[in-house]
């Protein structure tokens, strides 16, 4: 597909400098988006390596704040903001009421009764609209500022030392999952310590037109580091050894958070409750119909999104995820498989056209960083 033929919705505000970059563009979830720049493997390489540079400025970004902000956040999503300290994040899901997951999002507490919540780009909209609808009447409302927010990312080893000099958020005292208001290259931002890669890196929040200033700051910061600008596809190859799920993946209306193997992050006797209580209760209590694994396969090929998964009587379940690893050398997926089968150790086999191919149930992650 060419850039002439994509009719997204929206454009980031970097665009010019990826085409300048001479990135390959494909329509995201709605908006031009570079998939890669000069190639997936080198490019997540550089960021378990070296570092790397990512426009994330399609994410949803989502104010919300008032007297009783953390009690009605809390009544929205499965997590609990409300036990956060003010700088701290955490990873949380909003869920219908039988349970299924609409979106998984990072809200960070920016205040006393203030927070961000960031949701991906092909939910944020639905999340938006059914965030603002829960927190009517509760003593909060919501500031969709998505349109008016860019989003740049740095990730990998390398990250602290190109982004240090270019701020003064004390790195070195910020937490991961933490966030701080601060400034980069002198534009006025919000810093976190969060990513989607399995490495350490920051996320950094500006307003849309200064975000062409904070990606030109650290690709020139970067320059002697080796950071190099990074697409889709290497974001999406690095979250997968990370064991990250993908909304549209590994997450659905279809799927509830212990069937992600995400229980953890559901806080069934917080006080107040909230949207999807009920059901998730009975989930934890009853078991569930199906449990996400990590696979490796161990003989040829690659098991990819959509292939059966099976065991010696029949269907399993079904791949949610899989890709050849780059730092791995060997091909890895995910997938959603009758609890039964779940264990490590557990052979089983994919459908790869036609083909029955071994695959084994190892733990997740594939990939840790080096401590």
């Amino acid at each position: 597909m060419t850039d002439a033929e994509v009719i997204p919705a929206h454009e980031t505000a970097l665009v010019e400098v990826h085409r300048r970059l001479g990135a390959r563009l494909i329509d995201y979830a709605g908006w031009l988006m570079p998939v890669q720049y000069t190639g997936i493997i080198e490019e997540h390489r550089a960021v378990r390596e070296r570092a790397g540079l990512f426009d994330l400025s399609h994410m949803g970004e989502l104010f919300v704040e008032g007297a009783a902000a953390g009690d009605a956040l809390a009544a929205a999503v499965v997590s609990d903001p409300r036990t956060l300290a003010v700088g701290r994040a955490q990873y949380s899901m909003i869920c219908v009421p039988d349970g299924g997951i609409i979106d998984d999002l990072i809200i960070y507490r920016l205040g006393s009764e203030r927070f961000l919540v960031v949701a991906n780009a092909g939910n944020a909209a639905i999340v938006s609209d059914e965030l603002a609808s829960r927190l009517h009447g509760r003593g909060a409302v919501l500031d969709d500022r998505s349109l008016a927010t860019s989003l740049v990312a740095v990730q990998g080893p390398a990250s602290a030392g190109v982004l240090g000099p270019l701020t003064d958020v004390d790195l070195a005292a910020l937490r991961y999952y933490a966030i701080a208001e601060g400034s980069v290259a002198g534009v006025p931002a919000l810093v976190a310590r969060t990513g989607y890669t399995g490495e350490d890196g920051f996320e950094v929040f500006v307003e849309w037109d200064r975000g062409v200033e904070i990606w030109d700051a650290l690709e020139a910061g970067g320059g002697a580091a080796g950071v190099v600008a990074c697409g889709l596809g290497a974001r999406d190859t690095l979250r997968l050894e990370a064991g990250m799920p993908l909304y549209g993946n590994e997450l659905d209306r279809d799927t509830n958070p212990f069937e992600a193997g995400l229980g953890r992050v559901v806080k069934l006797d917080k006080p107040g409750g909230f949207v999807g209580r009920d059901a998730l209760a009975r989930v934890a209590r009853e078991g569930v119909a199906k449990r996400l694994v990590g696979l490796t396969v161990t003989g040829r090929g690659i098991a990819r999104h959509g292939y059966p998964v099976l065991n010696a009587s029949g269907p399993s379940g079904t791949v949610t995820s899989g890709t050849m690893s780059p730092t791995l050398g060997r091909a890895i997926a995910m997938a959603h498989v009758a609890p039964a089968d779940a264990e490590p150790g557990t052979i089983l086999a994919v459908d790869i056209r036609g083909m029955s191919v071994p695959v084994e149930i190892i733990p997740l992650p594939f990939y840790r960083r080096p401590t």
